[in-house]
């Protein structure tokens, strides 16, 4: 869950202000309290997700908004072609060849003929690329058509010089002569490198304004050069500070604090050091101090000015109470941009912080603490169940939180710090996103997006509680921003409470909607009458109408597309078109006076508008690649306008900084005469087009009206302006005024409640799931409930009387109802739990009386618990189980007017460790290999086997830890076996070798070959291809067959394979019995102590063949007892068998084993390399001689079926899952 930003402070450090040639838009900047970001939860800011740093989620609470994120150094540069130098600029204006407007043309005064992209194209072309001056200019006419900052050129005169013809018929300067405002130019000498800029500018009675320029690499992802300048005459001057701040230093953001702008903080680029820079004087000087953490984003207290918290790139929270000069360490796995301070009112201590803890299993905690008490017996778990990841929001009275289980997501909400409530959407929204637009004035705007929904929201309204939503409007359209975050096309108008307009999607088309009342009622916007050139438009509704981009500029520097100030109630600017959809070419500015009532446009292209000292005068520059030097300014709202020169040279615009504050008479603007050279700023100052100070006479009054409804939210509402074309100052001590009174209560005052849909204009009926007869589960017999009418009163509509007490809900007795609908769940959604951890489970019932019912849960496992009511089991109920298995959960409720029962089967299993395949290393082709699995620890639970043999795509899936496969064809198989228990998956792989006949024999070595032996595979692997190796040259037998394998634990032993011919043709010609001559080989060269190796200098290991012994059968005291008499005899007859079955067995065709031994491979496991005292050591001396047997070729053994690993005693005990 997202939520929407607010107006960010100047607490924000500037992002950076790229030298793009235009009003940027994929930057981001911070300059003064007045530079806006993010999106609404206040009037006048787009409710949008998009509107964030890049690195923060796709919206932040009001919370964040002093918070920024180090991702931000990121910001791409945009391309921008080859631009010509200031002295080229300066000889093409003197042959005509550049676009100058000393003949005073108006914007739309001329075209050019090629090389420039329209502005009038999509803002996309427009604001990624800084276009050069033309090569070539259509010449003749010079002066009278050159284009006037960035204007199209060559227009049919018809067609242009529109606001030339304005200014002329309101009494404005003629062509010949040229306004200027006063103005000041400041070269940043030394940074013409520098490719972004943050700017902080006071305001607020403060001449202070502080710029960092830098050199980012976009190569390396880092600050390589920068510079700090500040002035302190609004911009007049500046000073180079870098000797102030260490001439080695490389600086990459700015921090101001918002509750004392005079403290500034500097953030040296990680990649260089670790530092931060102190100044508590305006930035005039700074103290200097090292860090041991590098911080990604900070964020201030709101009202204690030197408590910060400061978020480290290694999801570390630290905080510091003395303005960052020393910090101490809150918390680790803190989730990116998901803490945050307390609220004033709301939270009880002032150093208190909420934020979302990850643990180490991939869940995530809503946890609280003090900054300095931040120890774990002090931190408090608010939810006690786990949430989703970057789910938790903190903004203003409300508390939101995320829990998915089984898929499907729910909403929480603490109002006022309050017990969680879980949020209640119609029953069939479904969401699968959701945003939190704003929780201004006691309500939640929410937008969600639904199961069928790609790209568009749907909005919701919320009670007071933040707990029951109706829907506002639908598909509401959504897109992209730069940086990839979402952007939901909604606005709420500053200065006018319950105002809002929305793009909606219907049928494939965008159209703009417009609310008086909180989103009850909307309609279409009402086009102008009549266009610029004063002609009349036709546009029928709903046909055609007015239609609005709503999206706020993501870099300050600019206006936006749309704009309404709470200091100019009524007046809104935004870039749009007429027509049956919203269009992103033919477009132009438009201008509402009235609140959105009606329209009037202003300009055919787009332009950024800004607005000074109150709302009483607008400032408009062209939106352009092209260089400008002309602004123009309009005293009556746009009906006329004035174009001042502000620079003598056009100038390459990257962005305009208004003054901080109300009064607003200084604008900086920032740019470029070209690509290569320093940083311009242009000080342009108003103060002396105010003629005079404003009087009573100024000013007059007007009324907000819906369709000329005079009550709007329940009140009229009377607001007093200054008269268009009064040329008069307003000045900082001016306060605007209203007057309103309250309104009857009337049908559009009310909304309908949640479980209610509207049918028709004003009647609410309930939805087809919903029973309104049914009480909150709240509601205990003999209490009492509010029994709603289907309708609630718009939150925050002032209306009395008329219809409120009709539409009010009704007190009603609470009836007593039996159990219904009763769940048992964990906090999780999950069905396996860890043995000896807790497992935590809610109960949940959809109907019956809460606090009058029995609970009783039975975990399974001869451990139940009794409640009398639901109130003690809210944040759910704990059990240990101690050991592993499936136990069957029972939940059960009951009342004296009935029972509900609820079941769950729960997984209760020990964390998985290991696994060890075992497999034989040869088998026999058409012949069953039995093949297991050990698992590690052996207890626990049950457990899911995925066994993979050679190429398959498909497993083979068991609950027993061993199968039965037969290979069909010869060669090197691959098994591979997965072990699943609750969410952990592990597996062993093993090879085996396939083929028609093979011979085996048991090696043994040397006892020095022990002492170094590590009991790992990797060195039994290696050892084996030693062993292999010293056969093949004392034999020459063929490599391929041959194959020696080392058994795992001590002593070390092994088994050499005899395998037939890989090649066929040889094989034909031979049989089984030629295999032993290969034997015979071996054996002489193993009886004679010529296979030998030299393990490490110094220790040679020889290798022998393993001789097989009995166990003495008689006493060896004096007497011999009868028993010892007839072991002797057994044994002797024993030996007389196996002596008979050897000379005859080639003559027994049933007879193909001799003397299979099954040899168990036990677990292998990474021991360490010395080995444990108390392990079982078993030496030569413990076999007898080979003449003790019947025959020394008994030891070698023909096997028809498989031939096994011989079995050892492991060196390490396996544990079982023990109980806690």
């Amino acid at each position: 869950m997202e939520a929407a930003g607010t107006e960010r402070p100047a607490g924000w450090p500037g992002a950076p202000l790229a030298r793009t040639g235009l009003l940027l838009l994929s930057t981001w900047v911070l300059a003064g309290a007045e530079i806006t970001w993010g999106t609404t939860g206040g009037p006048g800011r787009l409710v949008s997700p998009a509107s964030r740093p890049p690195a923060l989620p796709s919206l932040l609470p009001r919370a964040a908004e002093n918070r920024w994120s180090e991702e931000l150094a990121s910001a791409r540069r945009a391309a921008a072609p080859r631009r010509r130098s200031r002295l080229e600029l300066l000889s093409q204006a003197s042959r005509g060849e550049i676009p100058t407007e000393a003949a005073g043309t108006s914007p739309e005064g001329a075209r050019w003929v090629r090389g420039i992209p329209a502005p009038s194209q999509a803002g996309s072309a427009r604001r990624t690329r800084r276009a050069q001056p033309p090569s070539t200019l259509e010449r003749g006419d010079a002066w009278a058509t050159a284009p006037a900052d960035g204007a199209k050129g060559s227009r049919p005169h018809t067609k242009g010089s529109r606001e030339e013809v304005k200014a002329m018929r309101t009494g404005g300067p003629a062509a010949t002569e040229e306004l200027r405002l006063p103005s000041t130019s400041f070269a940043l000498t030394g940074d013409s490198a520098h490719n972004q800029a943050m700017v902080h500018w006071s305001g607020h009675n403060s001449s202070v304004i502080l710029i960092l320029t830098k050199l980012y690499d976009f190569n390396l992802g880092s600050v390589t050069e920068s510079s700090l300048w500040r002035s302190v005459d609004y911009g007049t001057t500046y000073e180079k500070l870098n000797d102030k701040v260490g001439l080695k230093t490389v600086l990459s953001y700015l921090y101001v604090n918002p509750t004392n702008k005079r403290k500034i903080m500097l953030l040296s680029d990680p990649e260089m050091e670790s530092s931060i820079l102190i100044s508590s004087d305006e930035g005039a000087t700074y103290q200097k101090y090292r860090l041991t953490f590098y911080i990604q984003s900070l964020l201030f207290h709101p009202k204690q000015e030197d408590w910060v918290l400061a978020y480290s790139l290694d999801q570390k929270l630290y905080s510091s109470m003395d303005f960052g000069r020393r910090w101490q360490l809150m918390h680790e796995r803190i989730t990116p941009n998901r803490f945050y301070w307390s609220v004033s009112g709301l939270d009880k201590e002032a150093d208190l912080v909420h934020m979302e803890v990850r643990t180490a299993d991939g869940y995530a905690h809503y946890l609280t603490c003090r900054i300095q008490e931040c120890a774990e017996t002090t931190r408090s778990g608010p939810f006690a169940r786990s949430i989703d990841i970057s789910s938790l929001v903190v903004q203003d009275e409300y508390i939101f939180i995320q829990v998915t289980i089984g898929g499907r997501a729910s909403y929480y909400v603490s109002y006022r710090r309050e017990a969680f409530a879980q949020i209640k959407l119609p029953k069939y929204s479904l969401p699968k996103d959701m945003h939190i637009i704003s929780t201004d004035e006691n309500q939640v705007f929410a937008a969600v997006q639904e199961w069928n929904q790609n790209d568009t929201y749907n909005l919701y309204i919320s009670d007071t509680r933040g707990i029951y939503f109706t829907l506002a409007m639908e598909n509401i359209k959504s897109s992209r921003g730069l940086l990839g975050n979402i952007i939901i096309e909604l606005y709420e108008v500053a200065g006018i409470k319950g105002i809002f307009l929305a793009n909606k999607k219907v049928d494939d088309q965008v159209k703009t909607y417009i609310t008086y009342n909180k989103g009850r009622d909307w309609r279409l916007l009402q086009a102008p009458d009549v266009d610029l050139r004063g002609s009349p438009v036709h546009c029928l509704l709903p046909f055609c109408s007015l239609h609005l981009h709503l999206q706020l500029s993501e870099n300050p520097y600019s206006s936006g597309r749309i704009s309404s100030k709470d200091t100019a109630p009524g007046l809104v600017v935004a870039t749009g078109n007429i027509g049956s959809e919203l269009s992103y070419t033919d477009i132009g500015v438009f201008i509402s006076s009235d609140g959105g009532n009606t329209w009037r446009q202003i300009f055919d292209e787009e332009y950024n508008v800004w607005f000074l000292d109150w709302g009483g005068a607008l400032v408009a520059m062209k939106h352009t690649p092209l260089p400008v030097r002309h602004l123009w300014v309009s005293f009556d709202e746009g009906h006329s306008w004035n174009k001042y020169g502000f620079t003598l040279l056009p100038l390459f615009v990257d962005g305009a900084l208004v003054e901080a504050g109300v009064e607003t008479h200084i604008m900086t603007v920032f740019g470029h005469f070209s690509l290569r050279s320093e940083w311009q700023l242009v000080k342009v100052d108003y103060k002396s087009i105010f003629s005079r100070r404003c009087t009573k006479e100024d000013f007059e009054t007007w009324h907000l009206l819906n369709q000329g409804e005079p009550c709007v939210m329940g009140e009229r509402k009377i607001f007093k302006k200054r008269k268009p074309g009064a040329q008069c100052a307003l000045g900082r001590e001016y306060s605007g005024s209203v007057v309103s009174e309250p309104c009857v209560c009337a049908d559009w005052d009310f909304e309908c409640d949640y479980g209610y849909e509207r049918h028709g204009e004003s009647q609410c009926v309930p939805a087809f799931w919903y029973n309104p007869a049914s009480p909150s589960k709240d509601c205990s017999l003999g209490q009492s409930y509010l029994n709603s009418t289907g309708y609630r009163r718009i939150v925050s509509n002032n209306c009395t009387d008329g219809l409120r007490d009709k539409y009010s809900a009704k007190t009603q007795l609470c009836p007593g109802k039996a159990p219904r609908g009763l769940h048992v769940v964990t906090t999780d959604g999950r069905l396996v739990a860890e043995q000896g951890h807790n497992a935590t489970f809610i109960v949940l019932m959809e109907e019956g009386d809460l606090q009058r019912t029995n609970i009783q849960l039975d975990f399974g496992d001869g451990v139940a618990v009794s409640y009398a009511n639901f109130s003690p089991i809210e944040d759910g109920i704990r059990h240990v189980y101690k050991s592993a298995g499936i136990f069957q959960v029972t939940a059960y409720a009951e009342n004296n007017l009935g029972s509900d029962t609820a079941f769950l089967f729960l997984h209760v299993v020990c964390p998985v460790e290991h696994v060890h395949l075992r497999v034989p290393f040869v088998a026999i082709r058409n012949k069953d290999v039995n093949i297991s699995a050990v698992v590690w620890p052996s207890q626990l639970g049950t457990l899911t086997y995925f066994w993979w043999f050679g190429n398959s795509t498909k497993p083979l899936i068991t609950l027993d830890s061993s199968i039965s496969f037969t290979f069909l064809a010869e060669g090197t198989n691959t098994i591979t076996v997965q072990v699943a228990a609750g969410n952990a998956l592990i597996q062993d792989t093993k090879e085996i070798a396939v083929h028609e006949y093979f011979q085996s024999q048991l090696l043994s070595f040397s006892p020095n070959l022990d002492y170094h032996n590590p009991d790992i595979p990797e060195w039994r692997q290696d050892i084996g291809n030693v062993i292999k190796r010293a056969l093949i040259k004392v034999t020459s037998v063929p490599e391929d067959q041959i194959l020696v394998a080392v058994f795992p634990g001590l002593p070390t032993s092994a088994e050499l394979f005899i395998l037939p011919p890989k090649n066929l043709t040889e094989r034909r010609k031979g049989h089984e019995g030629d295999l032993e001559q290969i034997v015979e080989t071996l054996f002489n060269a193993l009886n004679q102590n010529l296979v030998q190796f030299e393990l490490k200098p110094g220790v040679q290991v020889i290798v022998y063949v393993t001789q097989l012994t009995l166990a003495p059968l008689v006493d060896s005291s004096a007497g011999h007892s009868s028993s010892a008499m007839l072991m002797l005899l057994s044994v002797v007859f024993v030996g007389l068998a196996v002596f008979l079955i050897y000379k005859f067995k080639r003559k027994i065709p049933w007879i193909n084993i001799y003397a299979q031994v099954q040899h168990d491979k036990e677990q292998e496991m990474i021991g360490s390399v010395s080995q444990s005292e108390n392990a079982p050591k078993i030496t030569l001396s413990d076999f007898t001689e080979p003449e003790e047997l019947l025959d020394k070729e008994l030891d070698t053994r023909v096997i028809g079926s498989i031939a096994t690993i011989a079995s050892s005693e492991s060196t390490k005990e396996i544990p079982n899952c023990t109980s806690v």
